[in-house]
């Protein structure tokens, strides 16, 4: 395999793998606001269920991608999970975004910038 195909398919993997991890956390969280009727509802439901399947593939995922990159980029790239937790909670709970986490996430851009650079 090409190494610059193997680099790319290493990044690209992490990258989903940290999207999908913001995605459960999101289901979790979208689960935790709801009221059941009795206990047991509250971790055996469709949103729990499908949060923790989906961080059960992230592993898989990450574990595949570090074949194809050092564990230092995909700690690295593994940050910008602290973008896509709030944005996709912006999107989907409509919490705001308030000035701290957006300097956060702009020096976690920042960041990745210089790193690639």
């Amino acid at each position: 395999m090409n190494n610059s195909y193997s680099y790319l398919l290493g990044v690209s993997l992490i990258l989903l793998a940290t999207f999908i991890t913001a995605v459960s956390q999101i289901m979790l969280k979208k689960s935790a606001q709801k009221t059941y009727k009795e206990q047991i509802a509250e971790y055996v439901n469709p949103l729990v269920i499908g949060g923790y399947i989906l961080l059960l593939g992230t592993t898989l995922i990450s574990v595949l991608a570090l074949r194809f990159i050092p564990m230092t980029l995909a700690a690295a790239l593994d940050s910008t999970g602290q973008i896509f937790v709030p944005m996709l909670s912006f999107l989907i709970l409509k919490e705001r975004i308030n000035r701290q986490k957006l300097i956060g996430m702009a020096v976690i851009i920042i960041g990745l910038v210089i790193y690639f650079l």
